[in-house]
């Protein structure tokens, strides 16, 4: 008797699944007559059109070197060349050796903040290059400069807590004059003074080979 009763649930239960997909299934039909029918040649324009905008994104990306900047590769940033300066006085600092871009440049309390800012960042330097905006030397906005000096405490913890104040205010205090920031006092941490593209003429650094190929190279000369 207990089998029979589990056999008539489970039949239930098997019916009411087949119910609801089969509205389901109704309501996409319906949506889907409501659409314009496509033509072969529709089709193929569609096709041909898709595949246009999916390859010029894939070359965008691709000349951007956009697989450097998943990871932590300081040479990942003179993928621009208005950041070798940088990257030099960096390289010669004593932040080298046990710090990358991304240690100060970037949140590190979830890894979505983190790479949404890097993204966000990252594409507002590639639009000021673009539109050519970018200046001779440049400067952290407020929102960057922010994140910094919370890296700053946070790799700096005892001497920001313990030592001294400086750990128990934010950038936005120190903006407001409730206290100063880190680079107030440490001005030539971790950049040297400051820089701009005519500051290290002859810095040797990584950058990047070209992304055109070779063969295409030859063709153009």
């Amino acid at each position: 008797m207990r089998r029979k009763i589990c056999g008539i649930r489970e039949k239930l239960f098997i019916f009411a699944a087949y119910t609801n997909n089969h509205r389901h299934q109704n309501i996409m039909n319906r949506l889907l007559r409501r659409l314009p029918r496509l033509g072969y040649r529709q089709k193929i324009v569609l096709l041909l059109v898709g595949g246009i905008f999916v390859g010029l994104g894939g070359l965008f990306l691709y000349l951007l070197r956009f697989h450097t900047y998943l990871g932590n590769d300081p040479s990942a940033c003179v993928n621009c060349h208005i950041m070798t300066p940088y990257y030099a006085t960096w390289m010669h600092g004593a932040h080298a050796r046990n710090t990358t871009c991304n240690d100060c440049h970037v949140p590190h309390d979830n890894v979505f903040r983190k790479y949404f800012f890097k993204g966000k960042d990252g594409m507002n330097h590639v639009y000021k290059f673009v539109t050519r905006q970018e200046r001779q030397a440049i400067q952290a906005i407020d929102e960057s400069a922010e994140v910094i000096m919370e890296n700053c405490v946070r790799c700096h913890t005892t001497l920001n807590t313990e030592l001294v104040n400086t750990g128990r205010i934010t950038y936005m205090d120190a903006k407001c004059g409730e206290g100063k920031a880190c680079w107030d006092c440490h001005r030539d941490v971790a950049h040297g003074k400051m820089n701009s593209l005519s500051s290290t003429p002859g810095a040797e650094v990584p950058l990047p080979e070209s992304p055109v190929p070779n063969w295409l190279q030859k063709m153009l000369k």
